[in-house]
């Protein structure tokens, strides 16, 4: 990684050689020095329509763009000598031990990479990271939990109530660290710039479709050529036992679309049955009032989350509705944050408004189309290492000692959903209680 050290008033850099090499000949070092820069190669390797699927969001785009514009808007107020070296920053989110609070977070990776999931376990636990692994995920659960026994489960609500259950035994049989429900979502779609052609299985008319794309991306081809498997496009997680023959994405998704929306019953009856001693995690709460309903259903921990933007556009961004949900429930539950994150400073700014730790989605998608396992890792190398500068900067030694005091907050950034406040929405809060 790139060294830099001051003297006098110049400012000089040392980088490896492999670094300037990676200048010279992009091909030749793997390693990338941001985030921004795993997109760019993930957007050279992958078929058009593969990183499509990638940046998604819904309608307009409005709460996709904001939930990475938002933390530009939050300043730090760092201070100049006197700072410590130490950068204390384990914590512990859901019963499990991490080095860092930073954690995967539950997607899907058909067609990004043909290791998939298993690839991300693998580089979470390097990095001394828990995941969270989603139903629709392309590999199974026993294969991810066994590169990394700190896996949570995800579900979303499919089919009845003893549908769910079955899913949620055999979670418990593979040894997941912890459940998460993610029941955010109200199939919002059609984008303003298009959405990608995503086949339901591979077949004639895919191998069709795709062929122009797959023809400029050769190492992408390449990758899975190694393995004599294409894509299948199965969620082998959607049935209660393993082997069994999976759905199709869209298949599962039908199913999905066909279920009856949960309840908060529902959300305190799923809790109970994963056991009121192992951690469960609500995820998508935007609201203070929910954020009180998922306490007096039990759970663990929540994720404030808009779904990556996918869900109903125009929700603010996660980190604006973060402040009000933490400063209500944070010393009843965990809570996490969820959205945006692409460099160090952003876990910052989350922790410093109330987050116990953040999950990345799409910046260890880049990471893993970039370079596989390797890739993730860099990308978690580099939030390690973006974290650690924000403490030096801000004179802490750990990262219990982030909060407001260290962030420029523009008047107006927060918003108050589900609460009473000068953002929250027209309307008695209470009368949707």
């Amino acid at each position: 990684m790139a060294l830099s050290a001051s003297v006098g008033r110049a400012s000089v850099r040392w980088r490896p050689a492999d670094v300037v090499e990676e200048q010279e000949h992009p091909v030749a070092n793997p390693w990338f020095e941001s985030v921004a820069e795993a997109q760019r190669r993930a957007k050279k390797r992958l078929p058009k329509g593969v990183y499509g699927a990638l940046v998604a969001g819904s309608e307009r785009g409005l709460t996709v763009d904001d939930n990475t514009a938002a933390f530009g808007e939050l300043g730090f107020a760092p201070h100049t000598a006197g700072l410590a070296n130490d950068k204390q920053m384990a914590t512990r989110v859901m019963g499990q031990d991490i080095a860092l609070p930073v954690l995967i977070s539950p997607t899907g990776v058909q067609a990004v990479h043909p290791d998939g999931e298993v690839a991300v376990a693998r580089a979470a636990a390097a990095r001394g990271t828990a995941m969270g692994l989603s139903s629709m995920a392309s590999k199974p659960m026993e294969e991810v939990i066994a590169a990394n026994p700190k896996t949570f489960f995800q579900l979303y609500w499919v089919g009845d109530r003893d549908v769910m259950a079955a899913k949620v035994e055999r979670a418990r049989n593979a040894g997941a660290a912890g459940l998460i429900a993610t029941l955010d979502w109200s199939f919002s779609y059609g984008r303003d710039w298009g959405s990608p052609f995503i086949p339901e299985r591979i077949n004639l008319e895919a191998v069709r479709r795709y062929a122009p794309q797959v023809a400029l991306k050769p190492s992408w081809l390449w990758d899975f050529a190694k393995t004599k498997k294409l894509p299948d496009l199965t969620v082998p997680n959607m049935v209660a036992t393993p082997g069994d023959k999976a759905p199709t994405f869209f298949e599962a998704y039908g199913q999905w679309m066909q279920s009856p929306m949960p309840s908060w019953d529902d959300v305190a009856w799923l809790r109970e049955l994963w056991g009121a001693d192992r951690p469960f995690m609500l995820k998508g709460v935007m609201r203070v009032d929910d954020a009180h309903r998922a306490v007096d259903a039990g759970v663990t921990a929540i994720s404030v989350s808009n779904h990556g933007g996918n869900n109903l556009d125009g929700t603010p961004a996660s980190i604006r509705a973060l402040p009000a949900v933490a400063a209500a429930v944070g010393d009843q539950v965990e809570v996490l944050l969820d959205g945006g994150i692409r460099r160090g400073s952003d876990v910052a700014k989350a922790l410093a408004l109330g987050a116990k730790a953040v999950m990345i989605g799409r910046a260890y998608l880049w990471g893993l189309a970039a370079n596989g396992q390797a890739g993730v890792e860099n990308v978690l190398d580099l939030l390690r290492d973006g974290l650690g500068s924000a403490l030096i900067g801000l004179g802490h030694t750990s990262i219990d000692q982030f909060g407001p005091g260290d962030l420029v907050i523009p008047p107006g950034f927060e918003r108050h959903l589900g609460t009473a406040g000068a953002d929250a929405p027209l309307g008695n809060p209470a009368s949707s209680a």
